[in-house]
């Protein structure tokens, strides 16, 4: 479910016009997470720590507001929640693209990306069947420790989906950390709200299950 967010009382009205104007409206950031502790309770519960990252990161998505922004036909619009549209490794070294809703419950999100996980790298398929705008662009990168990404874009077809990807975790004196990217479109939120997204991210990681 969406509702359509009122551009008159919206303090960010003007920030908006301005941005959505842009060729390329997106700004990004790469960060460094701690996940040691996040390690630690995905090898307790047994878990990929893929996938228990990928729902830490979306409850911190769904926790902040712009992140469930999307812009469509000039509109801003507030998805109720949004998922994870996330790039799957296959063995033969090609990947596709799944679409794992997100659920509150770790347990139920937990076999509904396993499905999916297993459905794509069954497949040769690059796009999921089923997808939208509630999503949120995942990408994770296990090979490299990056310290800034950039994104193939078309140009000509504008989109507003925040682009997420995670790097290599490395060991630094003893911890674990990991770098991340966070892509948005900076007519639906500024460094303020990423900055927010990235402290309830590590804070969830930390939290447990």
């Amino acid at each position: 479910m969406k509702h359509k967010l009122d551009l008159a009382t919206w303090p960010r009205k003007q920030h908006f016009e301005f941005f959505n104007q842009f060729e390329e409206p997106y700004f990004g950031v790469t960060v460094n997470v701690d996940v040691t502790l996040a390690y630690e309770h995905a090898k307790a519960a047994g878990v990929s720590l893929f996938i228990y990252y990928l729902y830490q990161s979306l409850g911190a998505a769904n926790l902040t507001e712009p992140f469930r922004y999307r812009i469509e036909d000039g509109e801003v619009m507030v998805y109720d929640d949004v998922h994870a549209s996330a790039t799957i490794n296959r063995p033969n070294g090609t990947f596709g693209f799944s679409y794992i809703n997100y659920h509150e419950s770790f347990q139920i999100f937990l076999e509904g990306a396993e499905q999916e996980i297993g459905r794509v790298q069954s497949s040769n398929e690059l796009l999921p069947s089923t997808s939208g705008q509630n999503v949120i662009h995942y990408s994770t990168l296990p090979w490299i420790n990056f310290t800034s990404i950039s994104h193939a874009r078309m140009f000509s077809y504008k989109e507003s989906v925040p682009k997420i990807s995670f790097g290599r975790i490395t060991d630094v004196d003893g911890q674990k950390i990991m770098a991340m990217s966070v892509h948005v479109h900076h007519a639906l939120m500024d460094g303020v709200h990423v900055g927010q997204y990235v402290q309830r991210f590590q804070d969830l990681l930390n939290m447990g299950l």
